[in-house]
């Protein structure tokens, strides 16, 4: 029965409709009741909801029938965000078809070209489909239906006009996909069971869930399964697929997607990517299934927690988050004002951002985190290189940096070209090109990572008043002339505020960081002296005055010498509270380090 199933991914850029054409699909299909559809039933975190974003892909089985036959239709919804990128690649490898769907009021974005690109590098078909014709007039949809074709090689009239909205279109889309889509190809005779792990979650009484895509043979509860990579067996506890919600089956078999419960406790001894198979002697050599490329951290931020008694509860909260989001590295990381913590490694700005929300909302763990970083390559002498990911860690005299670059790809309307230009103004932007895309100018560059995740995002969207996007992806590294900036409060160094900074930027960042902290902290009754320091010497300087209390206003008439005496003693109290406060540890509240990390 394998030629009657159809497996598809939607892809897309972000906001483009993704989730609510995922929605009519679950209707039309009758997968999910009316009585208990909500807006992106597919979308389960809390978080994408009040985003209005995909974060995790979401698969689910429906049931199609076309001319009196059945057919099983396995749909991954996708993230549409960059950063999200390696969600995307692994549900590629899991499937034979994509749509890809175009908002028909915005036209073909960066995210659509890179997912495309993506898609057909995975050898996937591709189902073209213009979203909102319900709101859009005939002459964007035409535009759009154009270059989508024109974009894929195919014709217009084969190009879907859809409304995720509305439902109008959804009926046509399902029967493209049947009869366009290839079923899943035939494996090899007598290969022993093989299924790739795409995702995966944990449960307190199953373990961990692996999710697969079963390419060859079958899986079935009570056998015993092993994992190529890591070696790790079990007995199978259940197989299933999703409804979306997980339903259990009697068997996996191939072409199918569905979920292995392994009963396995140890998060580590599931990697996404692995291959998996049945641990029989009978099959004396198993190849692994070709996977995709790990996920590579490009951004690095310390998380410590607000309550230090909380640093088991954060341990136990990333190991969950690892489960689900393979993307995530952490490792252990101290600070002398912050305590104990973690660093993380991400894919992106964005991707930390989430992370540190999950944290808060599924977890109940308040956490500080230090500004986020790159990767830099440090020359130290003739023939030393080293990897610097923590900005304390930066030597101050190295003969040589590199730091990492990514090629970037903006789709703008023409109006605001002139706008977007003048950011090279504000970003190093090296080897700008500018060429027409259809109704669009798309834009390409280099620029460096760490200019990329500091508020290039926000600039953008402000010159181009929201219609511009990007997508980029790391090309390697560049040589950088940048130096470590440290923050002196009270004379002592705060490790979460050090960061590497071009050079050209560090008198301006430095006196706009002490100027920001000198609106934040409170007063005390000593003077506080706050302080940028690079390069072994001081490049910007503020000072907090100390709170004046006027302690003669008791007294009145007499001889002065009775005011010169009060004011000598509280002079000298404040000496000795400036050498205490110097002394001791400086305590910096997290709500002004969250102040001073917001863009």
């Amino acid at each position: 029965m394998k030629h009657l199933i159809r497996n598809f991914v939607i892809i897309a850029h972000i906001d483009h409709g993704k989730s609510t054409l995922a929605d009519r699909l679950l209707e039309a299909t009758g997968t999910v009741d009316k009585r208990l559809m909500k807006p992106q039933y597919l979308d389960q975190l809390d978080l994408e909801r009040e985003r209005g974003i995909t974060i995790k892909m979401a698969p689910v089985r429906m049931r199609y029938t076309l001319d009196a036959i059945p057919y099983t239709l396995n749909l991954i919804d996708t993230p549409g965000h960059s950063d999200f990128g390696y969600e995307v690649s692994r549900a590629l490898m899991a499937v034979e078809g994509a749509v890809l769907l175009v908002d028909a009021t915005q036209g073909i974005q960066a995210q659509t070209l890179a997912n495309y690109e993506n898609a057909k590098r995975a050898g996937l078909f591709i189902v073209g489909a213009v979203n909102k014709v319900d709101v859009a007039d005939a002459d964007q949809v035409a535009t759009a239906r154009h270059d989508i074709a024109e974009l894929i090689g195919a014709s217009e009239k084969d190009i879907m006009s859809v409304s995720g909205k509305t439902g109008d279109g959804v009926p046509e889309l399902l029967e493209a996909i049947v009869r366009t889509v290839p079923p899943p190809r035939e494996g090899k005779e007598n290969a022993p069971p093989r299924a790739l792990i795409f995702d995966s979650l944990y449960d307190d009484h199953k373990g961990v869930i692996a999710f697969a895509r079963v390419f060859e043979g079958s899986f079935r509860p009570q056998e015993t399964a092993k994992f190529l990579a890591t070696g790790s067996s079990f007995k199978i506890k259940e197989v299933g697929f999703f409804a979306p919600q997980m339903k259990t089956e009697s068997v996996l078999e191939e072409g199918m997607i569905g979920y292995v419960a392994t009963g396995i406790k140890d998060a580590d001894a599931v990697k996404i990517g692995d291959t998996l198979t049945v641990h029989a002697d009978r099959f004396l050599h198993i190849d692994p299934l070709p996977g995709y490329r790990e996920p590579n951290p490009v951004v690095f931020v310390s998380f410590y927690p607000e309550d230090a008694g909380d640093y088991d509860t954060l341990r136990q909260a990333l190991s969950a988050l690892r489960l689900t989001d393979s993307a995530l590295t952490f490792e252990p990381d101290t600070s002398e004002i912050l305590g104990r913590g973690y660093k993380g490694g991400f894919l992106g700005r964005l991707h930390f951002e989430i992370t540190a929300a999950r944290l808060e909302q599924e977890f109940h763990v308040e956490t500080v985190h230090s500004f986020p970083s790159v990767a830099y390559k440090i020359k130290k002498n003739a023939d030393e290189w080293i990897t610097i990911t923590n900005p304390k860690d930066f030597p101050d005299e190295y003969r040589e940096v590199l730091e990492p670059v990514t090629d970037i790809e903006i789709v703008t309307p023409p109006e605001y070209l002139g706008a977007i230009l003048q950011l090279s103004n504000i970003f190093r932007f090296s080897g700008l090109e500018v060429k027409s895309a259809g109704q669009k100018t798309l834009i390409t560059a280099k620029i460096p990572l760490a200019d990329l995740v500091s508020d290039l995002d926000d600039k953008l969207k402000s010159a181009s008043e929201g219609f511009a996007s990007f997508s980029y992806e790391l090309s390697g590294f560049i040589p950088a002339h940048v130096s470590k900036m440290e923050i002196l409060v009270a004379e002592q160094v705060i490790p979460g505020l050090t960061r590497i900074i071009p050079d050209d930027d560090i008198q301006r960042e430095g006196r706009a960081t002490v100027e920001k902290l000198k609106e934040l902290l409170p007063r005390q009754q000593f003077q506080q002296a706050l302080q940028a320091s690079a390069r072994g010497r001081i490049i910007a300087r503020e000072t907090i005055p100390a709170i004046r209390k006027d302690v003669t206003g008791y007294l009145y008439g007499g001889d002065r010498t009775r005011k010169m005496k009060l004011w000598k003693k509280q002079q000298r109290g404040k000496k000795r509270l400036e050498e205490r406060g110097t002394s001791s540890q400086v305590k910096i509240p997290a709500s002004i380090f969250k102040e001073l990390l917001k863009r």
